[in-house]
């Protein structure tokens, strides 16, 4: 059985979680949208003004997978929110209980910080991740609908403030 830690990304991750995120998108179906190169994580995980925060696992000191996440706020709760953005286990290393553990540390760190609510979202095809996640007691919130602005969008949009 391997021995599997989970520890926090440093700056010098960058190029490992880029390749992380890279398989990521390539399982997902999304290789076409993964644009994101080792200066802007660099500058926007270990920066001046981190936005979000990494953690890997290895197995036997291979990296075996990452999660990433961020805080948000729910006015309903009056708490923040710990938001998983993105949980990869890289597949020679599946089976091992990693994506359980990575899990399980975000809300760790969630309930440290005094965190009302852990959210993530999974694409409606992966029946073995919404399996996986309902085991845990996830619960599937199908009445909400994820809105996205992206891109020339978010600029036209940004451009109805008018001046500051």
């Amino acid at each position: 059985m391997a021995t599997i830690t989970i520890r926090a990304a440093s700056v010098a991750d960058t190029a490992l979680l880029l390749a992380l995120i890279r398989a990521l998108a390539e399982y997902e179906k999304l290789a076409h949208e993964c644009v994101a190169g080792e200066d802007s994580l660099r500058e926007h995980l270990f920066g001046a003004r981190p936005y979000a925060e990494a953690i890997i696992a290895e197995a036997d000191g291979e990296p075996a997978g990452f999660a990433l996440f961020f805080h948000n706020y729910s006015t309903f709760v009056g708490k923040p929110g710990i938001y998983l953005e993105d949980l990869f286990v890289q597949p020679a290393f599946r089976g091992l209980g990693i994506g359980k553990r990575l899990l399980a540390e975000v809300a760790r760190i969630g309930v440290e910080r005094g965190c009302g609510r852990y959210e993530w979202t999974v694409l409606d095809w992966n029946e073995p991740a919404i399996r996986f996640y309902q085991s845990l007691g996830a619960e599937m919130k199908r009445e909400w609908i994820i809105n996205r602005v992206s891109g020339a969008a978010l600029n036209r949009l940004a451009q109805l403030a008018g001046p500051r």
